[in-house]
C-alpha cells in the first residue's frame, strides 16, 4: 500500500518546464513542514528555483517558523535574518494579508502541511489568501501535499455557520477528507462569490485512503503539539477537550493523544469506558491508563489521571465519536469538577468554546443531557449528505 508520493512542491522542484510558467514576482506562504522529499525547505528550494523573483514569505498560525506553542498567541512580523526578505504573519493584528502585503507580487503559492480536521486553522488562512487576492492580477498556486488522516473517510458533524469562527469558517465535517487543493476547490466553487485565479500543482503518486505513513514522505510538525503523524488521527476527537478543564496533553511530549485531569482515577475509570465503548460497539483502539504532569498549560505542574488513546486499527476507529462520548462520561464521573472553557477561544468574544470547537450548540446540549448514540449520529449526518455530493464534484485524487 506504501508508494512515494510526489507533492506539488516536489513537482515543481522536478520540473524546469513548471518553474518557467512563473515569470513574475513570488510569494510564499509556508511553514516548517514545508519540506521536500529530503527534508529541505520550500523557502530555500525556492530560492534556488527562483531568485530574486521571490520577495515575500507569509506564515500562518504558531508562526513561519513553528515555534509557538500555544494557541491565540501572535506572531509579529519580521525580516528574515538569513534570507534577507520580509515575513508577514497571517496570525498577527489581521488573519487575511493586507493589499499592501500582496503589492509587487505576481505569484503566490502555498504550501501548507495540513492535518485533515476541520479546527485546524491552515485551511483558513489558505480561503483567506484566496479571498485577498480575488480581483488583483495575482495568481494563487497551491503546491498540494496529503491529508495525513486519510482523503477518503469523513466524520462529525458538518458546522453550523451561525458558530463560524477561525476554527472553522466553512461547512464541513470535523474529518473533512480533504486535501489543501480540494478545500482551495471547494471554497471557489462553493463558498464565496470572490473568485481569484487559482492553480493547484497536483500530488503523483497519491490515493485517496492514504495515511501519512503510506506516502513514504518525511513528517515534520505542522505545529509543536502534533508531534506525531498518529497524533493527527486522535486529534480529530481529542480537540474537543480544549474546550474544556479536561486535559489534551499540551505540555507532554504526545499532546492530542493523551487526556486527563487531576481528578480522574484511570484504572477505575477504565472499566466503566470499556464497558460503555462494548455498547456502543466503538473499537479499533485502546484507552491506556496513565498518569502525567503537564508542563504547561492545564494543570500545570499537578499530576493528571488519564488515558493515552493506542489505534489497534484505524479501519474501525471512530476517533470523533470515541472522544465525544469520552467527555460525555468524564463529565458525568467527574459531576462539578468537569468544566468548560471560559476564557475566550480563538478570539471568539461571546460565543461559547466548546460550541465553536464542535460548531455547533447542540452537541453541548447532548452532552449536558447524557444523550445516547442515536442521538449523536443524528447530530453528526444531519448535513452531510449535501457536503458529501459537493465534495464529488470538486475531488482531484
Amino acid at each position: 500500500m506504501s508508494k512515494q508520493v510526489l507533492t506539488g512542491l516536489q513537482k515543481l522542484i522536478d520540473s524546469k518546464e513548471l518553474q518557467n510558467k512563473y515569470t513574475g514576482n513570488i510569494g510564499l506562504l509556508c511553514h516548517s513542514a514545508s519540506v521536500d522529499k529530503n527534508y529541505d525547505h520550500s523557502l530555500v528550494k525556492f530560492i534556488e528555483m527562483f531568485g530574486k523573483k521571490v520577495v515575500k514569505v507569509f506564515g500562518p498560525q504558531h508562526g513561519f517558523v513553528s515555534d509557538v506553542q500555544d494557541n491565540m498567541i501572535e506572531t509579529d512580523h519580521f525580516t528574515h535574518p538569513y534570507f534577507n526578505l520580509p515575513v508577514y504573519s497571517l496570525y498577527s493584528e489581521t488573519r487575511k494579508p493586507t493589499d499592501a502585503m500582496l503589492e509587487g507580487i505576481d505569484h503566490l503559492f502555498i504550501d501548507l502541511q495540513d492535518v485533515g480536521t476541520r479546527i485546524y486553522t491552515y485551511i483558513y488562512t489558505m480561503t483567506y489568501v484566496l479571498e485577498a487576492c480575488a480581483n488583483k492580477n495575482i495568481e494563487v498556486i497551491i503546491l498540494d501535499r496529503p491529508n495525513p488522516v486519510n482523503a477518503q473517510d469523513v466524520e462529525g458533524n458538518v458546522l453550523d455557520t451561525n458558530f463560524a469562527s477561525f476554527v472553522g469558517r466553512h461547512p464541513i465535517p470535523v474529518r473533512h477528507g480533504l486535501t489543501m487543493g480540494e478545500v482551495a476547490r471547494m471554497h471557489q466553487k462553493y463558498w464565496t462569490d470572490k473568485k481569484c485565479k487559482i492553480d493547484i500543482i497536483k500530488m503523483e503518486g497519491y490515493t485517496r485512503n492514504m495515511y501519512f505513513e503510506h506516502t513514504l514522505l518525511p513528517w515534520v510538525m505542522p505545529s509543536p503539539n502534533l508531534p506525531t503523524s498518529e497524533g493527527c488521527l486522535t486529534f480529530v476527537g481529542t480537540v474537543l477537550f480544549e474546550g474544556t478543564n479536561i486535559s489534551e496533553g499540551r505540555g507532554t511530549t504526545r499532546s492530542l493523544e493523551i487526556i486527563g485531569h487531576p481528578k480522574i482515577n484511570p484504572w477505575t475509570f477504565k472499566t466503566k469506558m470499556d464497558e460503555v465503548f462494548k455498547e456502543n460497539c466503538l473499537s479499533g483502539f485502546v484507552l491506556r491508563p496513565i498518569n502525567f504532569q503537564p508542563t504547561f498549560q492545564k494543570h500545570a505542574g499537578i499530576t493528571c489521571g488519564g488515558f493515552q488513546i493506542h489505534v489497534t486499527d484505524r479501519q474501525t476507529f471512530k476517533p470523533w465519536r470515541v472522544s465525544q462520548i469520552l467527555c460525555r462520561e468524564l463529565r458525568n464521573i467527574l459531576g462539578e469538577d468537569f468544566k468548560y472553557k471560559e476564557d475566550a477561544y480563538e478570539y471568539g468574544k461571546g460565543q461559547h468554546p466548546l460550541d465553536m470547537i464542535n460548531g455547533t450548540d447542540k452537541l453541548r446540549t447532548w452532552l449536558e443531557n447524557n444523550g445516547s448514540l442515536q442521538d449523536l449520529n443524528s447530530i453528526e449526518f444531519e448535513h452531510l449528505s449535501k457536503y458529501l455530493e459537493q465534495r464529488k464534484e470538486i475531488i482531484i485524487y
